[in-house]
């Protein structure tokens, strides 16, 4: 078991990150390395990422937060770079569940609000992001301290219902590769 505290703790540093994403309407196959930093987040990205998605301060965060870094490189050549801010902060039910804000989405460039819920048995956090066109449910689930398995599976944005069609499936294996101090 690991509590959401040693989850957040082990999150920093730097990762390597190896992915496959399977395209369902297209049915194509993509690789991708990531190199990934991630550092505690700074007073002054806690108050943009709360500022930009319009909410105001409750308080102490749960893990404090983070400033996020990567760049990716596809097997096509296609390369991305990133740099966001990101602070997840609980319900009133406990730390296991609330709101995960980042000042800069993956799919689309503005702040976005989504959710989170952890299982400590499982030392996975389950996050879910509604974006314009699709429904990301993304997990990270970690196997040991220096080594997580991640999972993303992009679903077609309902007008109403249940999520259930799936338009990318992702799988990746992320390794810290070391410390940022």
């Amino acid at each position: 078991m690991l509590a959401l505290t040693g989850f957040f703790e082990q999150c920093t540093g730097r990762w390597t990150i190896e992915r496959t994403y399977y395209y369902l309407p297209e049915m194509r196959t993509e690789r991708s390395h990531t190199n990934y930093y991630v550092q505690p987040l700074l007073p002054q990205g806690r108050a943009k990422v709360l500022t930009d998605n319009h909410q105001t301060d409750p308080g102490e965060a749960i893990g404090g937060g983070f400033h996020l870094a990567f760049d990716t490189t596809s097997e096509t050549g296609e390369k991305v770079a990133m740099t966001l801010n990101i602070l997840f902060l609980p319900t009133q039910g406990g730390d296991r569940e609330g709101l995960y804000l980042r000042d800069r989405a993956y799919e689309e460039d503005r702040p976005i609000a989504s959710q989170f819920r952890y299982d400590p048995e499982r030392a996975e956090m389950l996050m879910t992001t509604p974006y314009t066109r699709v429904v990301s449910v993304d997990s990270i689930t970690f196997l040991n301290p220096d080594l997580r398995l991640r999972r993303i599976i992009n679903f077609r944005k309902p007008d109403h219902g249940p999520l259930t069609e799936p338009l990318l499936i992702g799988f990746g294996v992320e390794q810290r590769v070391g410390s940022l101090v």
